[in-house]
């Protein structure tokens, strides 16, 4: 049964459980509802509720029953996602819209999972950190750069466990990578070469005319969410497809970004880029992402390293085959590729797996790195731990202080695809200085539903 409150109701809702008040570089701050458990709980089994049940949800919910925790409730905007859930939690309680599950269970659950769409990541995130749980969301961390940068902020004081779902940076192959560079194997990092086989979902697409019937399962102005109202239409959007629509998804560079450049993240601390410029930009269409992309920021030195360019490549496009690969090995299919004053580092996939710097013979003479990092637990685990109070809030190695700014950089490589023109970035103002018109792409229209700051 749908929860019947409006999205103007959803502003009663968040004004009960706490307010934000903010605007577009503006101080904001979170009130939260009283607690409700104490996070000193060692031995006892995390209390959760799941936002998202199908797709990589259902994925989310059997990596943390793996970990023993236990399920009050769960949400789904589509009943035909329940079966897995209800299987495995037969005592728990659906619901078809995350805000009721909140008013009526909160006092049941510890933590959360969202595993949605990325245009409802940030309002059901922000609900579950205004009630005091821990909170675990997919990657990419947020829809938009104003977004990303409110949770940037918000968890500087957040009490609780953060991570976002980008499962590599608990890899050993990314902790590697991060030592050899440390330990300057390879010299100054030059370029950094990122490339994925995505889009595996359709982009480079025109808005289908008329409606088709909602199926009874669905509520799909639930679906909405936040996004602006538009019909439904029979496998263009729900499932899967969203991905590829500006206003749910964030296209290829979003979705696997925060996979593909994260050992660059980890390794190099990046900080705010000073430009953003698309390389090459494939069909791109008014309402959704380019067929495939070559996207480049420029980020400047710190205090350990000099400035380096780093570049992504989807949609089948890759780099240039780096001249020390020997003859007889092919490029990766996903990867990365760390280019260095003294040599260079090939990754192979989007999580960061199988390093090592080519060619074979420079390998065998650097060897292995010196172990410098704490190798993970695993990453749903750190999460489990650091909720339950057992370990401390920064055990999650892709905490929010990590992958909002991450998440924010990444996303405005795609406001720069949909722009077109290179963007020189104020990152400490939040503030594109050279195509002012661009700024109204780092925040998007709320309904006054959710309209919570």
């Amino acid at each position: 049964m749908n929860h019947p409150s409006s999205r103007r109701d959803f502003l009663r809702t968040m004004a009960a459980a706490g307010a934000l008040t903010a605007g577009l570089g503006s101080a904001t701050r979170i009130v939260r509802a009283a607690k409700t458990v104490s996070t000193d709980m060692p031995g006892k089994k995390l209390r959760m509720a799941f936002i998202g049940t199908g797709g990589k949800g259902a994925s989310d919910i059997g990596d943390m029953a793996g970990l023993g925790v236990s399920c009050a409730c769960y949400c789904d905007v589509d009943k035909r996602h329940f079966k897995s859930v209800a299987e495995r939690f037969p005592q728990a309680k659906a619901f078809q819209d995350y805000r009721e599950m909140f008013d009526k269970m909160h006092k049941e659950f510890d933590a959360v999972t969202v595993s949605v769409p990325d245009h409802s990541h940030f309002p059901a995130t922000v609900l579950a950190m205004q009630h005091d749980k821990s909170v675990y969301t997919q990657k990419p961390l947020t829809h938009t750069i104003w977004e990303a940068r409110e949770l940037t902020r918000l968890h500087k004081t957040f009490k609780y466990a953060t991570q976002m779902g980008n499962q590599g940076r608990a890899n050993e192959g990314c902790r590697i990578t991060y030592e050899w560079i440390r330990q300057g194997a390879i010299g100054d990092i030059k370029e950094v070469h990122s490339f994925t086989n995505r889009p595996v979902w359709p982009q480079a697409l025109n808005r289908p005319e008329g409606s088709d019937p909602v199926p009874a399962e669905l509520a799909w102005e639930n679906w909405l969410g936040d996004a602006p109202a538009r019909p439904f239409k029979e496998k263009v959007y729900h499932t899967f497809k969203w991905r590829g629509w500006f206003d749910f998804g964030c296209g290829a560079l979003g979705d696997m970004g925060c996979h593909t450049l994260n050992a660059m993240f980890m390794s190099l601390e990046p900080g705010y880029p000073t430009a953003i410029e698309p390389v090459e930009v494939d069909d791109l269409r008014k309402e959704t992402y380019a067929k495939a992309s070559i996207i480049k920021w420029e980020f400047p030195a710190n205090s350990w390293r000099p400035g380096f360019k780093a570049f992504w490549y989807d949609g089948g496009k890759k780099p240039p085959r780096p001249a020390e690969l020997e003859a007889d090995r092919k490029m990766p299919g996903t990867g990365n590729l760390f280019i260095g004053t003294k040599g260079t580092i090939m990754v192979t996939g989007d999580y960061g797996d199988s390093p090592r710097i080519i060619p074979e013979a420079k390998l065998k003479e650097i060897g292995k790195p010196k172990p410098m990092l704490e190798r993970s637990v695993g990453h749903q685990r750190e999460f489990v731990l650091a909720a339950l109070g057992e370990k401390p809030l920064d055990f999650c190695k892709s905490n929010f202080g990590y992958a909002a700014p991450m998440t924010e950089t990444i996303n405005l490589g795609n406001i720069a695809m949909r722009v077109g023109k290179r963007l020189e970035w104020d990152g400490p103002n939040l503030k594109i200085t050279n195509v002012p018109e661009a700024n109204a792409l780092l925040t998007k229209e709320y309904p006054q539903g959710y309209k919570f700051w």
